[in-house]
């Protein structure tokens, strides 16, 4: 993603998935009211949410870029930060090192949000530049993509690239490890902050 497009990569996968945290230990995590700002909203086929629909006058970035919906579930950073974490350590394009990056598996963050999780459940992934992936419920499973809060043991600045960054261990996949470094991130939005939840 070292030269992003405004436009959405599609990635296809179907693949088995794997076993995460139980379900009632990702619901505790489940914010009913966020009390910092908000870093992540997820809408599309989830829960009741807890906020109301998208408000064309506020949610101008979220206008800007064509997203909408009659309700979302938010975060902010401390309810992520709370939910049982993972932790990866690939190498990055960006110095060629590898990075231990820390934050919750992508599939319990939609957990949280009571979102439809078939196989072939597509997730949208948006950064805040526009740039948009498209990964498939199966994948997130088998890559186990996490929510990225931290990196290095610090947590991740909007303007690097956090707060938030879609993310799994490319460096474990032999057919990702094959690829030049610079090739094999491309479903991973860093500065993500909204995903739309879509049933085949």
């Amino acid at each position: 993603m070292r030269k992003r497009q405004f436009l959405r990569a599609t990635v296809g996968s179907t693949v088995a998935g794997i076993a995460a945290w139980p379900a009632a230990t990702v619901a505790q995590h489940a914010p009913t009211t966020a009390r910092g700002p908000i870093v992540l909203t997820v809408s599309g086929a989830i829960g009741a949410g807890n906020r109301g629909e998208f408000d064309p006058a506020l949610d101008q970035m979220m206008g800007k870029q064509k997203i909408a919906f009659d309700k979302a579930h938010v975060f902010d950073f401390a309810a992520l930060a709370a939910m049982p974490p993972a932790t990866i350590k690939p190498t990055l394009e960006y110095d060629s090192k590898a990075h231990a990056l820390k934050g919750p598996l992508l599939i319990d963050v939609l957990k949280a949000c009571r979102a439809q999780l078939g196989d072939a459940t597509a997730l949208f992934l948006r950064a805040v530049d526009g740039y948009a992936a498209s990964v498939t419920v199966a994948e997130a499973r088998q890559r186990r993509f996490i929510v990225a809060t931290h990196l290095d043991g610090v947590p991740m600045a909007l303007g690097g690239l956090g707060p938030l960054w879609a993310v799994y261990d490319a460096d474990r996949f032999p057919d990702m490890a094959a690829k030049p470094v610079n090739e094999r991130f491309g479903s991973c939005p860093w500065a993500m902050y909204h995903i739309e939840v879509k049933p085949s």
